[in-house]
């Protein structure tokens, strides 16, 4: 499959995760138009592959600055980001430098995938596939969190989780789902 073919096949996913994750879309043109996540990913995916590149590390993140300006969700350009994932009201998500996210991950309003701390290498939480990121929700530092897992609006997430577990509270605990 050409580039071309893969960037609109990939436009198409994305279109569909929106329609299918919220119920209050009404068209692909409204989403495609108006879904402020989805253009935040968007135009990661872009920085992403400028950042891989020599020299334009401080173009990618100049660009992902203003894309932050229009969006209000802030991604680093080295975060790696999965298929099907889809921000919901993005106002202030934050995905930092080392962050990997799986496919299939529902991310709402205000959650932050941060480190603790100044630290060298890696810092910031893997996420694994099939998980949601409830509203408000931390997770902090270079923890794991397991396939299938829901993250409570506000929960503040500083340890490892096994997949498929609930995690609430501040500081979260992992319960069995």
């Amino acid at each position: 499959m050409r580039t071309s073919q893969r960037f609109f096949a990939r436009l198409r996913e994305d279109l569909a995760v929106a329609k299918r994750r919220d119920p209050a879309a009404r068209s692909k043109g409204e989403i495609l138009l108006g879904y402020s996540g989805l253009h935040a990913l968007w135009v990661h995916r872009l920085t992403h592959t400028m950042w891989q590149r020599p020299g334009l590390k401080l173009p990618a993140r100049l660009l992902s600055q203003f894309a932050r300006f229009l969006t209000g969700v802030e991604i680093h350009p080295a975060a790696v980001i999965g298929r099907r994932v889809f921000i919901d009201h993005g106002m202030g998500v934050v995905i930092g430098e080392t962050a990997v996210i799986g496919n299939d991950v529902l991310i709402y309003h205000g959650v932050t995938l941060g480190g603790v701390g100044p630290r060298v290498g890696k810092r910031h939480p893997t996420v694994g596939d099939g998980v949601l990121l409830g509203a408000g929700s931390k997770l902090l530092g270079p923890i794991s969190i397991g396939d299938g897992c829901s993250v409570g609006a506000n929960a503040v997430v500083l340890h490892d989780a096994p997949p498929n577990s609930l995690l609430v509270g501040v500081p979260a605990a992992a319960r069995p789902r």
